[in-house]
């Protein structure tokens, strides 16, 4: 080991701020509770123009140093130029991650002396060298062939359905060669975590908590109105499958026993075209786009919703609404790999029926939604801290970098 406190290298494949997704914010949450602990932070990740100067203070918080290499532009026709990505080996979405600069980077921050390297998403393995000299840890926020297979499982074109296909046959076998090359794996669930122990030669897994900051998404009444809400990012293909089943098969169910009902839906970058759609067909749908600070859209809610049909990991949305008191209605894969309970913390729905169901009877009960409230804070305050699970994963860290002496 180097001398003084072991340097972590943290390998990001975008860069952590604004921490505006789900997996930005469970990274910057553990990090921001390990900085000034045992180890020493390098963080490496992609920069935009200037996104590092920007957020310097933030930086700061996280890491005691920061490298990183410039990102190139997609440009605006990138969702049809990646498309060339299909003829490769690897999944798109990987190849998409890689750059030439990162890899640089990584590879001379590796034979700098490194004692321990972390790799945030499966993602990142794409700027990763062929082979390290130091312990090795892979964090995952998803299962993320299971991704893949969803999509497939749920799209009704047949040409988007072999393309989906497609690319969970490549993920899959690209997850679990990666995943191999590490000392230990990092789940977000114990249900990701069996996964990946099924899979052969994968060495340590060791599930974490998700994590919220309760001090920021502080408790308070939920609202008296119809006002519904919805929180993430809307260039995410999951996100915009979610409100598309709920705006297509759930809303007209609640919009005709609860005529006063609206939505606001909080992300960046939302579809033109789910835009466009709620905008012709007049629905009281409102996007908000990017968002400095999401408490202030939802601040009256009386329903925060999660009508998810696919994606993987864990929803720290849901938690984060637990937190602040709204009442939430979702599906079972909305709050997947979450020890949480129908009724008693959220209210359950997979059918758009009762789905729909759901959320009428918690817009029609006060007391239902009350309840709900007290009791999902209740929990999330006794389970869910992130200053808890950024103990616990700096713990497994420790615990890998141990490892080497007993090897």
């Amino acid at each position: 080991m180097t001398e003084a406190r072991p340097r972590l290298l943290f390998v990001s494949p975008r860069f952590l701020f604004p921490a505006d997704q789900g997996g930005k914010i469970r990274t910057t949450q553990i990090l921001k509770g390990m900085k000034g602990g045992r180890f020493e932070i390098v963080l490496a990740s992609p920069e935009g123009n200037g996104d590092a100067r920007e957020y310097a203070q933030e930086l700061e918080q996280i890491c005691d140093r920061f490298i990183g290499w410039p990102q190139a532009d997609p440009g605006p026709l990138h969702h049809i130029t990646r498309l060339r990505h299909l003829l490769s080996p690897l999944p798109v979405s990987v190849v998409s991650d890689d750059a030439t600069r990162g890899r640089e980077v990584v590879g001379k921050a590796l034979s700098n002396g490194v004692d321990l390297a972390v790799f945030d998403f499966l993602h990142a393995m794409v700027l990763a060298p062929d082979d390290w000299d130091c312990r090795s840890l892979m964090f995952t926020h998803n299962v993320e062939a299971e991704i893949f297979a969803r999509h497939a499982s749920v799209t009704r074109n047949p040409l988007k359905r072999a393309v989906w296909q497609q690319q969970y046959r490549k993920m899959q076998a690209y997850e679990h060669e990666s995943l191999k090359r590490f000392d230990t794996v990092v789940a977000v669930s114990e249900r990701d975590a069996a996964a990946f122990r099924a899979l052969e030669g994968v060495g340590q897994v060791e599930p974490i908590p998700t994590g919220v900051d309760l001090d920021f998404f502080a408790w308070r009444s939920p609202g008296n109105g119809d006002h519904i809400v919805f929180t993430g990012a809307m260039d995410w293909q999951a996100n915009i499958d979610g409100i598309e089943f709920f705006m297509d098969e759930i809303w007209p169910s609640v919009v005709e026993r609860r005529p006063g009902a609206h939505v606001t839906i909080v992300g960046r970058n939302p579809s033109p075209a789910l835009v466009e759609r709620a905008r012709r067909r007049d629905l009281p749908f409102t996007f908000t786009g990017f968002v400095d600070d999401i408490r202030t859209h939802v601040v009256d809610a009386a329903a925060y919703i999660i009508p998810l049909r696919v994606g993987g990991g864990t929803r720290i949305k849901a938690f984060e609404a637990m937190a602040m008191g709204i009442p939430v209605v979702s599906t079972g894969l909305g709050v997947e790999g979450l020890p949480i309970t129908p009724d008693e913390h959220y209210l359950h729905g997979d059918t758009a029926a009762d789905f729909a169901d759901a959320l009428v009877r918690l817009l029609e009960d006060g007391d239902l939604r009350q309840r709900l409230s007290q009791q999902a804070r209740a929990y999330v305050e006794a389970h869910c801290s992130s200053q808890a699970v950024a103990r616990r994963f700096d713990e497994i860290c420790w615990q890998t970098l141990q490892g080497a002496e007993s090897d």
